[in-house]
């Protein structure tokens, strides 16, 4: 009988242990603002599921979907500028 116990080793992935990098955190920093308006647009959502949505409810996720996707707009132009040198 054949041991499959050395070519398990090979299979598993390595045990994630070391802190993230300055780039990653960097990067993390800079999507901050589109995190943090993801999660309240979530929040609004989740605040209807199990009721019917009112009026101000539909105003709070309408609102909170417009800073979600301004604040990928500011995001996606940053980056943009970022790989062209800011020359338009």
């Amino acid at each position: 009988m054949k041991s499959i116990a050395a070519l398990q080793a090979v299979v598993t992935a390595a045990p994630f242990g070391r802190e993230p990098s300055d780039a990653e955190l960097d990067a993390i920093e800079t999507e901050m603002p589109l995190i943090l308006a993801e999660v309240d647009l979530l929040d609004a959502q989740i605040m209807t599921i199990d009721r019917p949505a009112t009026e101000l409810d539909t105003q709070r996720i309408r609102r909170a979907r417009n800073r979600a996707m301004a604040a990928r707009r500011d995001l996606t132009n940053r980056a943009g500028a970022t790989l062209t040198g800011g020359v338009a």
